[in-house]
């Protein structure tokens, strides 16, 4: 795992119920920042600070492209990319840091 690098992420709320799609470069920083309710919007209100999901870029252009690809998908769409990663949907952020 590159600490700084274009990436687009995942995260959720403890019941994954709620997800949520972010864009970064660099991906350990911002999950903390989720994790720690350091950033206010909907993720801090939504209480999302469990990484679930990311796709690492080469450049920022292109992940801020997915982001906006997968944020226009249905539930069941974002759920399958979940799956395809982590089935067991855990928390990814131990294994990125």
């Amino acid at each position: 795992m590159t600490e700084k690098a274009p990436a687009v992420y995942i995260i959720a709320n403890f019941n994954r119920m709620v997800l949520y799609i972010g864009v970064t470069s660099n991906l350990i920083q911002r999950v903390y920042q989720h994790k720690e309710a350091m950033i206010e919007g909907f993720s801090k209100r939504y209480c999302c600070k469990y990484l679930l999901y990311y796709e690492q870029y080469e450049r920022m252009e292109e992940a801020i492209y997915r982001e906006k690809q997968m944020k226009s998908y249905r539930r069941e769409k974002k759920d399958e990319l979940i799956n395809g990663m982590n089935p067991d949907w855990n928390d990814l952020y131990e294994s990125i840091i």
